[in-house]
This record gives C-alpha cells, sequence and structure tokens, in this order.
C-alpha cells in the first residue's frame, strides 16, 4: 500500500496493493493491522453503500456530536470527493481536499472525524462505499452548502442534482460555533 501525501491534518490517501492478471484483480480494501502501520487506528462500526447517477452531489455532510471519520472508496465509476475541515481550533479550520476516486485508480480516501464530506458523480453511475466510525445518527446530522462561496470547490459539475436536505445546506461561516465540532 502507498501513503499519497494531503494537505489537510488527519486526512489519508491510501493506495492498495492490487494483484492483477488476464482474469482480473484481488485487493485488500480493509486490514486493520496494515492500515494501523500508516496511522489509521479506527475502530469501524457501520459500512455504507450508495449507488447515484451522473450529476449527483452528496453532501456536505457532518455529524455532531458523534461526528463520524470516513474510509470512502469507489467500486464502480467515478467521483469527485471532498472533505473539508471543520473542526473549530484545526490549522487548517475551513480548508478542503478534494480527489478524483474511481473503480480504474482504487484509491481509497480517509476523512477523520470532524469533517464535513460531500461527492459528485462524474461517471454514468458510480457505487461508492464508506467505513463509518460512529453510527448515523439523523438528529445530529449537518450539511454545509455545497456552493459556500468562502470554500470555493471547484465541483466539475455546474448544476448538480441534490437531495432536499442538501439544498439547505448553510455556509460554514453561518454554523453557531457550538454545533460544529472541536479540534483535540
Amino acid at each position: 500500500m502507498i501513503k499519497k501525501p494531503t494537505k489537510l491534518l488527519g486526512t489519508l490517501l491510501l493506495e492498495p496493493k492490487v494483484f492483477g492478471d488476464e482474469r482480473g484483480f484481488f485487493m485488500e480494501t480493509w486490514n486493520a493491522q496494515r492500515y494501523r502501520e500508516f496511522g489509521l487506528e479506527e475502530n469501524f462500526v457501520q459500512d455504507n453503500l450508495s449507488r447515484s447517477r451522473r450529476g449527483v452531489l452528496r453532501g456536505l455532510h457532518f455529524q455532531e456530536p458523534n461526528p463520524q471519520g470516513k474510509l470512502v472508496s469507489v467500486l464502480d465509476g467515478e467521483v469527485f470527493d471532498v472533505a473539508v475541515d471543520i473542526r473549530r481550533g484545526s490549522p487548517t479550520f475551513g480548508q478542503w481536499e478534494g480527489y478524483t476516486l474511481s473503480a480504474q485508480n482504487k484509491l481509497q480516501f480517509y476523512i477523520p472525524p470532524g469533517f464535513a464530506h460531500g461527492f459528485c458523480v462524474t461517471s454514468d453511475t458510480a457505487l461508492f462505499a464508506y467505513k463509518c466510525t460512529e453510527l448515523y445518527q439523523p438528529a445530529n446530522e449537518g450539511a454545509i452548502a455545497w456552493d459556500d462561496p468562502d470554500l470555493n470547490i471547484p465541483w466539475p459539475i455546474d448544476q448538480p442534482e441534490l437531495s432536499a436536505k442538501d439544498a439547505k445546506g448553510i455556509r460554514l461561516a453561518d454554523y453557531p460555533s457550538d454545533k460544529l465540532p472541536q479540534f483535540d
């Protein structure tokens, strides 16, 4: 496995080792011991899977209290995946990073607890998988506006298809600080 550089404190971009031949390929998608060697010591408690079509944008979601860390990857298709540091007191608060994740490149992106997360589908469809460090708690979920002008994320689509919840996301600057996670 290769650990690639990231700019936000706590995030990891990982390229698993893939064993392939003319029949297909094999790769480990999770091995606690191996991932621990790269600094990922989280206990994952929930796995999620979503399928979306081109132009769908999901996010930017977070959960507070009980923020979720997420290890995400794409099993089929391609997405532009984004993490935003929303931890009060973090040296990278309000900064984001994004990566193209695809079935072809097999990259995995780890987003620590305290980050907002979202992705948009850039292929015809995408099958998106994520492991979470906390159970989903709808009452604790928040949404940052995907088009927050302060974040200025260059999403690769102009008119995304949003859920009603995501269409009501608000600017990070408008969130009361007690509704955002604290940097440890």
